[in-house]
């Protein structure tokens, strides 16, 4: 028995999910749709918010840096508006045909039967609107995004086999500022202030180690056998504090916090061999009578 637990714990492979944000991830940045995505809020700041075009780099500035999104950091501040208003003006506009179907990348997903989720900031539409660009459909079990970790919207869990709400989770209690009263973020660092604390935001994004463990909750996976792929420095730390093992995409040179680089999400393979060394494992089974589960594609 004991003998059988130990061959069945080396054939177990090392990891059992990927998790993947997707924006500049997935595709590269120089697409340009992260360029478009930031005219976008400006835009939407001036012309919805009526902030003024000549104070959106130093807000825009301090809010991502401060809250991990501007929208968290706008809704932080006092601005009330309609979430899925915000992510039509900004995402509705992007410039999807400048993302082509990858087949390498398709592939290279599907070789791999362990389970594949979707983290991203950003709302449901685009995120699939994005992957079916990249024609990625089917790659992944779920999609973690915007909606999953912010359900203001819905009373019940959602009942599309895209969205991986499993649960139905409710943000923290914090509290913006009332709408008629915007918090001066700009008077607040020059100087800093340092009597005064920043209001908190409602809504749950990373790079926020709390909306990390979330999504490991509501993916229901084990941080210490999944790998996590990220573009943002802030998101591969915040990571690798919760315990995921982690991946920075779009560079070769390793970051604190990151436990592999790859310049290419296409590098993959190379990057990590123990990925398929797991797949090799289980395909070469036991002629012995010791039962041993097939992994199944997700």
């Amino acid at each position: 028995m004991e003998y059988e637990d130990r061959y069945l714990q080396a054939q177990r492979p090392k990891y059992e999910c990927l998790l993947f944000d997707l924006d500049d991830t997935l595709y590269p940045l120089s697409s340009g749709l992260a360029n478009a995505c930031r005219n976008n809020i400006e835009d939407y700041m001036v012309e919805k918010l009526g902030i003024e075009r000549n104070k959106i780099a130093d807000l825009g500035h301090l809010l991502y840096t401060n809250y991990g999104t501007t929208m968290a950091g706008l809704r932080a501040i006092g601005y009330d508006f309609d979430y899925d208003e915000y992510h039509s003006f900004v995402h509705g506009r992007l410039p999807y045909e400048n993302l082509k179907p990858d087949p390498v990348l398709r592939s290279l997903l599907l070789s791999l039967p362990i389970r594949k989720v979707i983290f991203t900031n950003a709302d449901q539409i685009h995120a699939t609107k994005a992957l079916s660009r990249l024609g990625l459909e089917g790659c992944f079990e779920g999609i973690i995004c915007f909606e999953t970790l912010n359900p203001t919207h819905k009373s019940n869990v959602s009942d599309n086999e895209d969205d991986i709400a499993f649960v139905r989770l409710t943000a923290a209690a914090t509290t913006a500022t009332s709408s008629n009263e915007i918090f001066d973020i700009i008077g607040h660092f020059s100087p800093p202030n340092a009597g005064t604390a920043l209001p908190k935001t409602p809504i749950v994004c990373k790079p926020s180690e709390a909306a990390i463990e979330q999504a490991i909750m509501i993916a229901n996976i084990n941080p210490q056998r999944t790998l996590f792929f990220d573009d943002s420095v802030r998101n591969i730390q915040s990571g690798k504090r919760v315990g995921l093992h982690t991946v920075h995409v779009g560079t070769s040179q390793r970051i604190k916090g990151a436990d592999y680089a790859l310049e290419s999400i296409h590098n993959m393979r190379e990057a990590l061999p123990e990925l398929w060394e797991g797949v090799k494992k289980s395909e070469v089974g036991y002629s012995g009578k010791v039962a041993v589960e097939t992994p199944v594609i997700a």
